[in-house]
């Protein structure tokens, strides 16, 4: 059984460990050593899918770390993840969806302003009114 320190100390190291997926070198660096072969991680990166359920991943700084952990339960991700040229790739296009994302919520954000900014404000009702 397992202390309330320990089971801190665990989700914690767990957090911090699923984050770390996100980073497409590192996991070119766990497969050019074999790790990612490793049936015992494999099971490993399975039990971590539990952070996919919205409690935990509340605490995720690097949300897009839940998609690499999807990716990594297939057997040809992890093979493909020798190759640098795919970490490469991968870190490209993370690159890639980061700028287009920033620049599309930009500019919802700032139509979102102008949109409001363009409403007439309406007074509220009087308290006589509204409780008729």
């Amino acid at each position: 059984m397992e202390t309330d320190e320990q089971a801190r100390n665990r989700f914690q190291l767990e957090l911090e460990f699923v984050q770390c997926l996100a980073n497409p070198n590192y996991l070119n660096f766990l497969a050019q050593r074999g790790i990612l072969r490793d049936r015992s991680f494999i099971n490993y990166l399975k039990y971590l899918l539990y952070w996919k359920e919205p409690e935990y991943a509340k605490f995720l700084k690097y949300p897009h770390c839940l998609h690499m952990l999807e990716l990594l339960q297939y057997e040809h991700f992890r093979k493909e993840l020798v190759n640098a040229q795919c970490a490469k790739f991968i870190d490209e296009q993370q690159l890639l969806h980061w700028q287009h994302y920033s620049r599309k919520r930009m500019r919802l954000q700032q139509a979102l302003a102008e949109q409001t900014q363009a409403q007439p404000q309406t007074a509220p009702p009087h308290g006589n009114a509204a409780a008729k």
